[in-house]
């Protein structure tokens, strides 16, 4: 026995460090592999398919944990029991043919149910996969545009929209509990094959003389063979979300470019054609300017080019090659885009330019800076070209994230290069710098801009006006002006229109509010105030700002409370009950079938026939009782703890999402919380939270419950042999918790691992056109394997020690087993007790200390609980506080806008901003927020119809239709919705809500002339009658504000009315900004 206690010990440990290391790798290359994937698709896969940013967080995340569990515990555990049930009937075939013969049919009763679960659990989880895609597109959604629901404080609707989302997954839980309770329970076969194999070993000791020690072996055999089976079918629920888990998951260029007969519809509205027969040809060397209304097909020409589409009819070509025949990671290296809203990685702004050249050195990098006139704002940073820029940019403002954006294109020196409104969102002296670095970018190669200010297209070679889908005019700015009556003409006129009207002297009063103009894309000082209260004003309300920092502390993370956990569940008490009920009869079972067992190895050794007959009676009507006796308490345990689990994993989520949109902006600024973190953790947490609580606690009910009773029975049938089996336990469980402890040190550089690797995913699908653009999807998966990097090296260590402890606690119980052994012979051989004791102490305790193993297997699964309870409760209790005068407050490069104090999503270091002459910080924050409303420059629409989105804005949900038509008419956008096919049906639209402050932060920077006009009429009629604060560079859009606050590096250098600005001449601030910009034009 000590020779197969050495050998357990080594085989258990290469099991241990080998499947441990398995698993690992295979999520780590199951994460890349699956991202390179998504990255593989075109754009059009993303239009058509449900493929959300936030399934693809769901399967780095909860699913590569899914995996790395069922390869480093459950696979490994299911062949050790297919194995001892493969062993236990080559015993019996050796030991007793004739009778393991008679059993072996049996194996189709164990197996059924075993398959039957499997496959209903694969579909089960599936559909509740699918229910919860739902749910977190809710979450994704409201965690990355978490400024848009704090503005409209749309906290509750999101909060209730995302509990309806969660109650289908609930209810396919309670159908997974239902299905797996009986499941296992038909495993209780077990009992009624024990009570069969004991007729008929009855009747081979009565009529073939087979001796009873014999018969009883090769039944133990058996039975432990069946066990074995029923254990390693219940791993068939983790295999099968590992299965539904796996599922998811040269030469140079001239530059000549030719639309021929181009058709194209988007493949998500296929009724609406964008080009019916589109044709052009771009010389090679030239610029092109691309002029025209919204929606007029502009930007989709640029999406063709790169083949982010293919077109329906037609063909694209670069120098008479169509595209389609090009390889696409080679064609789209040869172009260069810069967008309209920039795109930034949540990285350094190194990172972020090597985007466009991942070989470039140092010094290309700060040339393309340059380039871009980006150098000198990032060298003002503490960390310079160090510094991280958030997620999606967040920690840049507008214009330096569109200038970061306009380096990434440079430093590529593309063949085509391709800007759409690439200095829409700069001021005029930045623009002017900015388009003198295009201009010179774009001598020798092709380049195709798309621009709604004209006066930035004059110097272009040809000017191509596209109408409704084709080109109407092309030509040079001196030969279309020469045709009165053509299209480009009249959009300099319009253009024209608007800049004599900035020349004239207006002062327009707001009925009732106060105008603001506040310049934006500033670095703040510590100090900036802006007060309107003095001013000459007839106005409601005065905005004073004083701007610095903010800070906030994390409370210390709690030590993870288990009572505090089953609290949670304190609504499901009744299903606790019975679920805990029913788990300690079932554990209870155990002990008394081994005393059974162990008191009927007598029954062979009885000389009467009909005694044998009687007695075998009565035991195989007990083993029948048994076996619907363990049925019917599987059934209850399961869908009882089921009920819980799901109860619990939907509450946490729910209260985590709560709790979460309570924290402050500067929160979700940190690296550790952007949405594809905190998206994976309200995925995978409340997961591992939901089998802490539900399998994890009913097995360790049973465990508790077989123990118990085992040793009672163990010190009333031997207490002397009793005694030394219970002392020898500790040591094993001993075993246990160490390993417990080492898996649990694992876990959280797993965690760490897959977060990292969720917020890169999550970015990569966001960003997908971007990455597309600049072929950057072997960059994105070199940051993968960098992330996965230190957890992957650190989890050798960890599985050595792994492997070392499951060894040692396995061969500990076989040495337990020949302490006993040696001790009960020495009891049996003086005489103290009977060998009918032995065999019952025997069996008793064996079936303890598979219970204790079986409890074991559970150490992983308890040690992530533990830390996905660590991980909720951290968040629960976490208290939002905002110390003033803390030294490590928000830097004001950090800093968004002065919008953002306004809306408080900081809180200055030093003075404070007033609204009708009262501390924001005194008004309750979502009353405030209520009577607030955004418009900013990148507006951030949800999932959901028109309808939807401009009811997010409502401060009720008591909004009826003919209100929300009034404020799409207010917005000048009744017209085109309900020119849509599905009305306001149709998904996503612009925000309604009826506000004392309006909050308007570049909202017509990346329009055209015509729809700017209809838009800045629109906002003129909603600003009557409220106080506005706006944010612009296009001057003539705020001539008519009451106040203009023009900011210079921080500071206010100017404050009065258009009029008054302009009396000041060239000396004053707003005179020459104003020039600059006519200039321009």
């Amino acid at each position: 026995m000590l020779y197969v206690a050495s050998a357990s010990w080594v085989i258990c440990f290469l099991e241990g460090y080998c499947w441990t290391r398995t698993g690992e790798r295979q999520a780590a290359r199951m994460r890349e592999r699956y991202l390179k994937a998504v990255l593989r698709q075109d754009v059009a896969y993303f239009d058509l398919n449900i493929t959300s940013t936030s399934d693809v967080i769901a399967t780095v995340s909860s699913d590569s944990l899914v995996i790395q569990d069922v390869l480093g515990e459950k696979l490994p555990n299911f062949l050790m029991n297919a194995t001892a049930f493969v062993a236990s009937y080559v015993v019996g075939f050796i030991m007793l043919w004739r009778l393991t013969l008679v059993g072996f049919p049996f194996i189709v009763l164990l197996l059924i149910p075993g398959l039957l679960y499997g496959r209903s659990l694969i579909g089960l989880s599936r559909k509740i996969r699918e229910e919860y895609n739902e749910a977190g597109s809710i979450a994704e959604q409201a965690i990355s545009l978490v400024r848009t629901v704090y503005a409209f404080g749309s906290e509750t609707k999101l909060i209730a929209k995302f509990s309806v989302a969660l109650q289908g997954s609930v209810k396919l839980g309670l159908r997974q509990g239902i299905v797996k309770g009986i499941s296992l329970g038909s495993n209780s076969i077990n009992y009624a094959i024990w009570g069969f194999m004991t007729w008929y070993g009855s009747r081979m000791v009565m009529y073939h003389g087979a001796k009873g020690g014999t018969i009883f072996a090769v039944i133990i055999c058996i039975t432990f063979g069946g066990a074995s089976l029923g254990r390693g079918l219940s791993n068939l629920k983790c295999f099968s979300e590992a299965v539904v888990a796996g599922e998811r998951i040269t030469k140079n260029i001239k530059g000549e470019v030719h639309f021929n007969h181009v058709k194209f519809m988007y493949p998500s509205r296929p009724e609406t054609p964008i080009f019916d027969d589109l044709c052009l040809r771009i010389p090679s060397g030239k610029t092109v300017a691309l002029v025209g209304g919204s929606g007029s097909g502009k930007s989709t020409m640029i999406s063709l080019l790169q083949r982010f589409y293919d077109p329906v009819a037609g063909e694209v070509l670069i120098d008479e090659v169509p595209i389609n025949k090009l390889q696409v990671k080679w064609l789209r290296s040869q172009m260069g885009l810069v967008s309209q809203e920039p795109v930034l990685f949540a990285t350094s702004i190194n990172e972020n330019i090597l985007f466009g050249k991942e070989d470039a050195s140092m010094d290309e990098v700060v040339e393309a800076a340059k380039a871009s006139n980006a150098h000198t704002f990032i060298s003002q940073f503490p960390q310079g070209y160090k510094t991280q820029v958030g997620e999606r940019g967040v920690q840049m403002s507008g214009g330096q994230k569109q200038r970061i954006a306009i380096a990434r294109a440079i430093i590529k020196s593309p063949k085509i290069l391709l800007l759409d409104e690439a200095t829409s969102a700069l001021d005029s002296e930045s623009e002017r710098i900015v388009q003198e670095a295009l201009d010179k970018a774009s001598l020798g190669r092709t380049t195709i801009f798309i621009a709604h200010r004209l006066s930035t297209i004059r110097n272009a070679d040809i000017i191509c006006v596209v109408h409704n889908g084709r080109i109407v005019e092309t030509g040079s700015h001196e030969e279309l002006m020469e045709n009165l009556d053509g299209h480009y003409t009249s959009l300099v006129r319009l253009q024209q229109m608007e800049n004599e009207e900035s020349d004239v002297n207006i002062s327009v009063r707001v009925q009732g509010g106060q105008l603001s103009i506040l310049s934006k894309d500033l670095k703040y000082s510590p100090k900036l105030s802006i007060d309107s209260s003095g001013s000459n004003l007839v106005t409601n309300s005065t905005i004073d700002l004083n701007l610095s920092g903010s800070i906030h502390k994390d409370n210390q993370t709690l030590v993870p409370s288990f009572k505090r956990l089953m609290g949670m569940n304190r609504p499901e008490w009744k299903h606790a009950i019975y679920g805990c009920l029913s788990a300690a009869l079932y554990g209870a079972v155990q002990p008394i079938n081994a005393y059974v067992s162990g008191s009927m190895v007598s029954l062979y050794f009885l000389t009467s026939h009909e005694e044998i007959r009687e007695k075998t009676r009565i035991y195989v009507l007990g083993f029948v009782g048994l076996a619907l006796f363990v049925f019917l308490t599987n059934i209850v345990q399961h869908y009882s703890f089921a009920y819980m689990g799901e109860s619990l994993t939907k509450r946490i989520r729910e209260k985590m999402l709560s709790k979460i949109l309570t924290f402050e902006v500067n929160w979700f600024d940190e690296n550790e919380n952007s949405s594809g973190a905190v998206c994976s953790r309200l995925a995978k947490e409340a997961n591992l939270v939901r089998s802490l609580i539900g399998e994890r606690v009913s097995l360790l009910v049973q465990t508790i419950s077989g123990v118990t009773l085992a040793c009672t029975l163990g010190l009333v049938i031997a207490w002397r042999l009793a005694i030394v089996m219970i002392v020898t336990q500790p040591v094993v469980v001993a075993c246990f918790y160490t390993q417990c402890i080492l898996l649990k040190s694992m876990s959280k550089r797993a965690i760490k691992a897959q977060d990292e690797s969720s917020k890169l995913a999550a970015e990569a699908v966001s960003n997908i056109r971007t990455i597309i653009a600049f072929s950057s999807q072997e960059r994105i998966l070199k940051l993968l394997k960098r992330v996965q990097d230190g957890p992957r090296k650190e989890s050798v260590r960890q599985s050595w020690l792994a492997g070392i402890v499951l060894g040692t606690s396995r061969s500990l119980l076989t040495c337990t087993g020949v302490l006993n052994y040696w001790y009960g012979g020495r009891l049996i051989a003086d005489g103290k007790i009977e060998a009918k004791a032995f065999f019952e102490m025997f069996l008793i305790f064996v079936s303890t200390g598979r219970a204790i193993a079986d409890a074991g297997t559970m150490t992983t699964d308890l040690a992530k609980g533990s830390d996905a309870v660590g991980s909720v409760f951290a968040v629960l209790d976490r208290c939002t506080t905002i110390e003033p005068e803390d030294p490590n407050g928000y830097l004001p490069e950090k800093i968004k806008g002065i919008i953002s104090f306004v809306n408080r999503f900081y809180d200055p270091l030093k003075g404070c901003v007033e609204i009708d002459g009262r501390d924001l910080k005194s008004y309750h924050l979502r009353s405030l927020r209520q009577h607030i409303a955004l418009v900013s420059q990148e507006p951030a629409l949800f999932a959901g119809t028109i309808r939807e989105n401009i009811m997010y804005g409502a401060a009720s949900e008591n909004i009826d239709e003919s209100e929300i038509i009034e404020a799409a008419k207010a917005a000048n956008a009744h017209e085109f919705i309900t020119s849509l096919s599905n009305g306001y049906d149709t998904n996503c639209g612009d925000s309604y809500r009826n506000p004392s402050v309006l909050l308007l932060d570049e909202a017509t920077s990346a329009l055209d002339s015509q729809s700017e006009r209809m838009v800045q009429d629109a906002l003129e009629r909603v600003m009557v009658g409220r106080t506005s604060v706006v944010i612009a560079h296009r001057l003539s859009t705020i001539q008519n504000c009451n106040v203009i606050a023009v900011l210079d590096k921080g500071k206010v250098v100017e404050c009065g009315d258009y009029s008054s600005l302009l009396a000041k001449g060239p000396t004053g601030a707003y005179f020459s900004l104003v020039s600059l910009q006519r200039n321009l034009c």
